[in-house]
């Protein structure tokens, strides 16, 4: 009998052993690969980083997840009681898990045979979240129970409710409460009513079913069955809910979708990505002030529009079809090389590729003001005379002879260089250029911001070597800028979530050519506007300066000129390269965008004016002979030159 006795007591302890190695074992299985709660005490939701004007307008917003975290307190009641009688009735009572709860679950998943019930509390749901696979499984739901039991022993069950209002997904693009109520009410979490909420809280279940923006009636169904559960749990009386029940959903009153300057945004993006982590700028909650200015934003693709629409016009009129023209436009502040406005296309959404800034194409005699200003450096003033008459230069196009010819047809003998630029003579040009050599000419072009490989030959002189319009504003915005050239900028700078400022702009800047000389030629570039082919700018009450570019057969239509604080480049052209039809000169076809632009920029300005440095004088140029007259007469223009 003792005998039965040890061995019945000898064999409990051997299965007691086995229970608790078998318990044991499996806990370290399910534990060992547990995330570290504690990491919730570091943990921030990715953010949104919002990108915004120089005069502060958001123009954009990045993300991976759309989300906006905000305190608990922001919350109103009604949401936060809401989502508890929706999603988990007994939150504030239980330990992280339900367990009449799961038994109801188990019961239910038995006679389905399936998962069909949950029973996840909202500190389940939460763990599974952050830390969890969405997929189905017992151990994923043992695991997740063990997580929410620590959870639970180390928070409050509030920051419990702020991380998983904070973090769950609502549909439509939308992460956290903040990001939900912008995108569905158009407001901010605070400012919801209680339909808001009731809508808001009944959509963790299936936030692609119940997202408003998708199936608004669904949306109303499932909002008063929340309602209801407010209803029954007494947090509304039944005045409340019958009158709630009856309201609309109301669209947001702001348009969430939409991008400012969406060819600008990309141009920054790449500047960003270099300077940035993903991480940071898609998921850190930056602040991103942009040099662009919203106003001059909006007076660009309003010109650029007006612009294309009358051109369109004018080739309908002439018979001429294939693809539509295309029209590109910068701004630049003289200043300080910040970007101000950019167009790169006629629409983004129907082409992303930025006619400003990656297009290159031929400048044709836009890009003569840099041959021209190499002369003034090496000594040549306004009143040099050169020789437009037929000329052939010996073998000067790959061996063969070259013979250029003038766009106007016409010679007229010596003339100034003054009045060689303002009416745009290809001939004095390509002889301004054997004198200087072509090395020399594309070594001071680059110089003064191009960037693009230049072909050195003559022809160079006509503008034959490709480039963007962006490098050819920013070389003339070197002109009233007193010689010096900055590289254009889009990012003054870059600061955190919490405001420190963790990037800020550094522009290059160097001299590109004397003061002197800059203002020289800005008065020579006077001349194209009063004297020469870019004579409808003269309609501008403020004085400007610019040159007009146009390729063969019409192909490329330009327009590069300036204020004294603002530059600005068009172009006009069709992709494909070919004509926009006859007389669809950079005057014709360009001109009116800019002018269009500067009119409406101008006038909310104060009236500014061209440097005059001390080293330079203003005289009285006979426009003809070149000859310096001591007083005004018919036939003088008032010119810059170097004093002696």
């Amino acid at each position: 009998m003792i005998l039965n006795r040890r061995y019945i007591f000898f064999i409990i302890i051997i299965i007691t052993g086995c229970l608790a190695g078998v318990t044991t074992g499996v806990f370290i299985a399910l534990t060992h690969d547990l995330p570290q709660i504690k990491s919730l005490e570091t943990y921030r939701p990715s953010a949104v980083t919002r990108i915004y004007s120089s005069d502060n307008v958001l123009l954009a917003e990045l993300f991976v997840e759309k989300r906006d975290p905000v305190p608990i307190d922001d919350m109103p009641a009604f949401l936060k009681e809401a989502l508890v009688a929706t999603e988990d009735r007994n939150f504030y009572n239980h330990i992280g898990i339900d367990l009449k709860g799961i038994m109801r679950a188990i019961i239910k998943d038995i006679m389905a045979g399936d998962f069909v019930e949950g029973a996840s509390t909202i500190t389940q749901q939460l763990t599974k979240t952050l830390f969890l696979t969405p997929r189905k499984t017992l151990m994923r739901k043992i695991k997740e129970a063990l997580l929410a039991l620590q959870i639970e022993r180390r928070y409050t069950k509030n920051e419990i409710l702020e991380l998983y209002l904070n973090q769950i997904y609502f549909g439509s693009g939308a992460y956290g409460v903040e990001s939900a109520a912008r995108i569905f009410f158009g407001k901010s979490v605070k400012e919801l009513d209680l339909a808001e909420s009731a809508l808001i809280a009944g959509m963790p279940k299936a936030p692609s079913r119940y997202s408003p923006l998708i199936n608004p009636e669904l949306a109303i169904k499932r909002r008063n069955i929340v309602l209801k559960q407010m209803l029954q749990t007494g947090i509304i009386n039944k005045n409340v809910y019958q009158e709630t029940i009856k309201k609309a959903v109301d669209p947001p009153t702001t348009d969430t979708k939409s991008v400012n300057a969406p060819y600008f945004i990309e141009y920054i993006k790449k500047f960003l990505e270099k300077n940035l982590s993903s991480y940071s700028l898609y998921k850190g909650g930056l602040r991103i002030t942009t040099t662009l200015s919203y106003d001059l934003q909006q007076n660009a693709e309003d010109a650029v529009e007006y612009g294309l629409v009358a051109l369109e016009e004018r080739m309908m009129k002439s018979g001429i079809k294939e693809p539509a023209p295309q029209a590109a436009f910068i701004a630049i502040d003289v200043r300080t090389g910040g970007v101000l406005a950019m167009v790169g296309g006629r629409d983004y959404y129907q082409s992303s590729f930025n006619r400003a800034v990656t297009a290159k194409r031929q400048p044709g005699s836009a890009f003569k003001p840099l041959i021209y200003a190499l002369a003034i450096e090496r000594g040549f003033s306004q009143n040099s005379m050169i020789l437009d008459a037929p000329v052939t230069f010996q073998g000067a196009d790959r061996g063969r002879n070259w013979e250029p010819k003038n766009f106007s047809k016409d010679y007229k003998g010596e003339i100034t260089l003054r009045k060689a630029l303002a009416l745009s003579k290809n001939i004095p040009a390509a002889r301004l250029m054997e004198k200087l050599g072509p090395f020399s000419v594309a070594e001071f072009a680059h110089s003064m911001g191009i960037e693009s490989y230049m072909q050195t030959n003559l022809s160079l002189a006509l503008g034959t070597s490709e480039t963007t319009l962006l490098d050819l504003t920013s070389a003339y915005a070197v002109f009233p800028n007193k010689g010096s050239m900055i590289k254009p900028y889009g990012v003054i700078e870059v600061s955190d979530s919490r405001g420190r400022i963790i990037l800020r702009a550094k522009p290059q800047k160097h001299a590109a050519m004397s003061r002197a000389g800059a203002a020289i030629m800005t008065d020579m570039l006077r001349a194209v506007v009063t004297e020469g082919t870019g004579r409808k700018a003269k309609k501008l009450s403020r004085p400007v300066c610019g040159k007009t570019g146009t390729t063969d057969n019409y192909k490329d239509a330009l327009f590069i000129g300036f204020s004294p604080t603002v530059a600005a480049g068009v172009w006009v052209g069709r992709d494909r390269t070919v004509t926009l039809g006859r007389g669809e000169t950079g005057a014709k076809a360009a001109l009116p965008i800019w002018i269009d632009f500067m009119k409406k920029t101008l006038e909310e300005s104060p009236a500014q004016y061209f440097d005059i440095p001390d080293d330079v004088i203003r005289l009285n140029m006979n426009t003809v002979t070149g000859n310096i007259e001591s007083k005004a007469e018919p036939g003088t223009v008032r010119a810059l030159f170097r004093k002696k």
